[in-house]
Protein backbone atom coordinates (compact mmCIF):
# COMPACT_ATOMS: atom_id res chain seq x y z
CA UNK A 1 0.00 0.00 0.00
CA UNK A 2 1.29 3.45 -0.89
CA UNK A 3 1.47 5.58 2.21
CA UNK A 4 1.72 9.33 2.32
CA UNK A 5 4.71 10.37 4.42
CA UNK A 6 4.67 13.89 5.85
CA UNK A 7 7.99 15.38 6.93
CA UNK A 8 7.31 17.61 9.95
CA UNK A 9 10.19 20.02 10.42
CA UNK A 10 10.98 23.39 11.90
CA UNK A 11 13.62 25.30 13.80
CA UNK A 12 14.52 24.81 17.42
CA UNK A 13 11.65 25.86 19.69
CA UNK A 14 9.12 26.01 16.85
CA UNK A 15 6.84 23.48 18.55
CA UNK A 16 7.24 20.49 16.21
CA UNK A 17 6.68 18.00 19.02
CA UNK A 18 3.31 19.52 19.97
CA UNK A 19 2.20 19.32 16.34
CA UNK A 20 3.34 15.70 16.05
CA UNK A 21 1.57 14.74 19.29
CA UNK A 22 -1.62 16.31 17.93
CA UNK A 23 -1.26 14.30 14.72
CA UNK A 24 -0.76 11.16 16.84
CA UNK A 25 -4.06 11.93 18.60
CA UNK A 26 -5.68 12.15 15.16
CA UNK A 27 -4.47 8.63 14.38
CA UNK A 28 -1.34 9.56 12.40
CA UNK A 29 1.67 7.62 13.75
CA UNK A 30 5.09 9.27 13.86
CA UNK A 31 8.74 8.34 13.53
CA UNK A 32 11.20 10.60 15.37
CA UNK A 33 14.40 10.70 13.31
CA UNK A 34 16.52 12.47 15.90
CA UNK A 35 15.54 10.15 18.76
CA UNK A 36 15.91 7.06 16.57
CA UNK A 37 19.40 8.12 15.48
CA UNK A 38 20.44 8.20 19.16
CA UNK A 39 18.75 4.85 19.93
CA UNK A 40 20.34 3.11 16.94
CA UNK A 41 23.75 3.20 18.61
CA UNK A 42 22.26 0.81 21.20
CA UNK A 43 20.15 -1.24 18.77
CA UNK A 44 22.50 -1.62 15.79
CA UNK A 45 25.81 -3.32 16.75
CA UNK A 46 27.25 -2.81 13.26
CA UNK A 47 26.64 0.94 13.41
CA UNK A 48 28.37 1.15 16.80
CA UNK A 49 31.32 -0.92 15.56
CA UNK A 50 31.67 1.31 12.47
CA UNK A 51 31.61 4.49 14.59
CA UNK A 52 34.29 3.10 16.91
CA UNK A 53 36.36 2.15 13.85
CA UNK A 54 36.43 5.70 12.46
CA UNK A 55 36.84 7.39 15.86
CA UNK A 56 38.50 5.40 18.66
CA UNK A 57 37.53 3.03 21.50
CA UNK A 58 37.38 6.02 23.85
CA UNK A 59 33.83 6.71 22.59
CA UNK A 60 32.65 3.62 24.50
CA UNK A 61 31.83 3.57 28.21
CA UNK A 62 32.87 0.82 30.65
CA UNK A 63 29.92 -1.35 29.59
CA UNK A 64 30.74 -1.14 25.88
CA UNK A 65 27.88 1.23 25.07
CA UNK A 66 28.32 4.55 23.31
CA UNK A 67 29.50 7.42 25.51
CA UNK A 68 27.56 10.18 23.76
CA UNK A 69 29.47 13.00 25.47
CA UNK A 70 32.79 11.52 24.36
CA UNK A 71 31.56 11.15 20.77
CA UNK A 72 30.15 14.70 20.75
CA UNK A 73 33.45 16.07 22.01
CA UNK A 74 35.28 14.46 19.09
CA UNK A 75 32.88 15.20 16.25
CA UNK A 76 32.09 18.81 17.12
CA UNK A 77 35.74 19.81 17.01
CA UNK A 78 36.38 17.92 13.76
CA UNK A 79 34.03 18.68 10.87
CA UNK A 80 35.49 15.89 8.73
CA UNK A 81 34.86 13.32 11.46
CA UNK A 82 31.31 14.66 11.96
CA UNK A 83 30.64 14.15 8.24
CA UNK A 84 31.99 10.57 8.38
CA UNK A 85 29.82 9.71 11.39
CA UNK A 86 26.76 11.21 9.66
CA UNK A 87 27.53 9.08 6.59
CA UNK A 88 27.19 6.01 8.83
CA UNK A 89 24.19 7.15 10.90
CA UNK A 90 22.00 8.49 8.08
CA UNK A 91 21.74 5.21 6.11
CA UNK A 92 21.04 3.37 9.38
CA UNK A 93 18.14 5.75 10.07
CA UNK A 94 16.81 5.27 6.53
CA UNK A 95 16.86 1.46 7.00
CA UNK A 96 15.20 1.74 10.40
CA UNK A 97 12.50 4.06 9.07
CA UNK A 98 11.82 1.75 6.11
CA UNK A 99 11.33 -1.19 8.50
CA UNK A 100 9.06 0.92 10.72
CA UNK A 101 7.04 2.07 7.69
CA UNK A 102 6.59 -1.50 6.42
CA UNK A 103 4.92 -2.40 9.71
CA UNK A 104 2.43 0.48 9.65
CA UNK A 105 -1.10 -0.06 8.28
CA UNK A 106 -2.08 3.64 8.34
CA UNK A 107 -2.40 5.52 5.02
CA UNK A 108 -0.67 8.65 6.37
CA UNK A 109 2.37 8.78 8.66
CA UNK A 110 4.66 11.56 9.83
CA UNK A 111 8.44 11.65 10.13
CA UNK A 112 9.75 14.28 12.54
CA UNK A 113 13.20 15.79 12.03
CA UNK A 114 14.89 19.14 12.48
CA UNK A 115 17.48 18.55 9.73
CA UNK A 116 16.03 16.12 7.16
CA UNK A 117 14.96 18.93 4.84
CA UNK A 118 18.56 20.14 4.72
CA UNK A 119 19.80 16.78 3.38
CA UNK A 120 18.73 16.29 -0.27
CA UNK A 121 19.54 12.56 -0.17
CA UNK A 122 16.56 12.05 2.16
CA UNK A 123 13.97 13.60 -0.19
CA UNK A 124 12.73 10.18 -1.44
CA UNK A 125 11.66 9.33 2.14
CA UNK A 126 8.74 11.77 2.25
CA UNK A 127 5.89 12.99 0.04
CA UNK A 128 5.09 16.38 1.54
CA UNK A 129 6.68 18.88 3.91
CA UNK A 130 4.97 20.49 6.91
CA UNK A 131 7.01 23.40 8.27
CA UNK A 132 6.19 24.49 11.82
CA UNK A 133 7.03 28.09 12.62
CA UNK A 134 6.74 30.43 15.60
CA UNK A 135 7.82 34.00 16.31
CA UNK A 136 11.49 34.22 17.25
CA UNK A 137 10.81 35.51 20.76
CA UNK A 138 8.43 32.59 21.41
CA UNK A 139 10.99 30.08 20.18
CA UNK A 140 13.74 31.57 22.36
CA UNK A 141 11.53 31.58 25.47
CA UNK A 142 10.50 27.95 24.88
CA UNK A 143 14.07 26.69 24.54
CA UNK A 144 15.35 28.72 27.50
CA UNK A 145 12.59 27.22 29.68
CA UNK A 146 13.00 23.69 28.29
CA UNK A 147 16.80 23.41 28.31
CA UNK A 148 17.76 25.89 31.04
CA UNK A 149 20.05 27.82 28.68
CA UNK A 150 20.67 31.51 28.06
CA UNK A 151 19.20 33.57 25.23
CA UNK A 152 22.68 33.85 23.70
CA UNK A 153 23.04 30.04 23.68
CA UNK A 154 19.64 29.65 21.99
CA UNK A 155 20.55 32.24 19.36
CA UNK A 156 23.81 30.41 18.63
CA UNK A 157 21.87 27.17 18.04
CA UNK A 158 19.36 28.98 15.83
CA UNK A 159 22.18 30.47 13.76
CA UNK A 160 23.35 26.96 12.84
CA UNK A 161 19.95 26.01 11.40
CA UNK A 162 18.17 27.01 8.22
CA UNK A 163 16.01 30.13 8.43
CA UNK A 164 12.21 29.80 8.42
CA UNK A 165 12.18 31.53 5.04
CA UNK A 166 14.41 28.86 3.56
CA UNK A 167 12.29 26.05 5.03
CA UNK A 168 9.02 27.64 3.91
CA UNK A 169 10.34 27.81 0.34
CA UNK A 170 10.38 23.97 0.41
CA UNK A 171 7.04 23.55 2.23
CA UNK A 172 3.76 22.08 1.08
CA UNK A 173 2.10 23.15 4.34
CA UNK A 174 3.05 25.83 6.88
CA UNK A 175 1.67 25.97 10.41
CA UNK A 176 2.39 28.75 12.89
CA UNK A 177 2.47 27.35 16.42
CA UNK A 178 2.44 30.59 18.40
CA UNK A 179 0.56 29.42 21.53
CA UNK A 180 -2.35 31.72 20.62
CA UNK A 181 -4.07 30.05 17.66
CA UNK A 182 -5.44 26.50 17.74
CA UNK A 183 -3.38 24.18 15.52
CA UNK A 184 -6.03 21.46 15.18
CA UNK A 185 -8.06 23.11 12.36
CA UNK A 186 -4.95 23.59 10.23
CA UNK A 187 -3.89 19.96 10.75
CA UNK A 188 -7.37 18.68 9.87
CA UNK A 189 -7.33 20.80 6.69
CA UNK A 190 -3.90 19.40 5.78
CA UNK A 191 -5.03 15.80 6.28
CA UNK A 192 -8.20 16.43 4.25
CA UNK A 193 -6.12 17.86 1.40
CA UNK A 194 -3.73 14.87 1.46
CA UNK A 195 -6.69 12.48 1.46
CA UNK A 196 -8.35 14.31 -1.44
CA UNK A 197 -5.12 14.38 -3.45
CA UNK A 198 -4.71 10.64 -2.84
CA UNK A 199 -8.08 9.98 -4.46
CA UNK A 200 -7.32 12.01 -7.58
Amino acid sequence: MKRHVILCTGGIGSGKSVVVRTLNELGVPSYDCDRSAKELYDRDPQLLADVVRITDPGVLDATGRLDRAALAERIFRDGDLLRKVEELVHPAVVRDFAAWLDARPEPVVVIESAILLEKPQFAPMYDSVLVVTAPEEVRIARVMARDGVSEAQVRRRMALQWSDERRIACADFVLENNDRQAILPALLNMLAKISEDGKN
